[in-house]
């Protein structure tokens, strides 16, 4: 076992969508890896459903001790492009940020919540099925746990309509 005062934080940057088979060939080959996921709505087959996705797409971070493991082998890493670097040498991450990461996911998880689901008062949505399809709103606020308000013109004046938070999203 490798002292932890030598060990660094290292980004990997992963092939698109590879991360999870960047991750387990690289703790395979006795790398203390953390790949930060998050928790997410997506829509499949017109269903809403939660998904669980990398936090950073593309980007997983290393742990290792240079003095006693090699770099070089995550280039070759099914999954994995290689180190990100600035100036040729490999990108330190200081050890607090991953601490900070890691510290702020679900400890039961491990998941970070739902950043695509958090929508402030007065943000411009766009309504995706329902009735309303096609029309933008605002959001006004919540309406319960699965409902929220949204302000909408129609037929020359503001109207308040309570929709179900799946059924907008944040407009482009």
């Amino acid at each position: 076992m490798t002292d932890d005062s030598r060990q660094s934080w290292y980004v990997v940057c992963c092939k698109s969508r590879q991360e999870q088979v960047a991750r387990d060939n690289l703790i395979r080959q006795g790398f203390d890896v953390y790949l930060p996921q998050i928790s997410a709505r997506q829509r499949r087959r017109g269903q809403w459903e939660m998904v669980i996705q990398p936090l950073f797409p593309r980007y997983l971070f290393l742990r290792a001790d240079r003095q006693q493991q090699s770099l070089a082998v995550v280039r070759s890493t099914r999954g994995a492009l290689g180190l990100v670097r600035f100036g040729g040498e490999p990108a330190v991450v200081p050890d607090g940020l991953v601490k900070a990461i890691i510290a702020r996911a679900d400890p039961d998880s491990g998941l970070h919540g739902d950043a695509t689901n958090v929508i402030a008062i007065g943000s411009r949505v766009q309504i995706q099925e329902g009735p309303f399809t096609g029309i933008d709103a605002v959001f006004a606020g919540n309406d319960g746990e699965s409902r929220a308000l949204l302000l909408i013109e129609f037929l020359g004046k503001t109207n308040t309509v309570s929709v179900p938070r799946e059924c907008f999203a944040k407009a482009a």
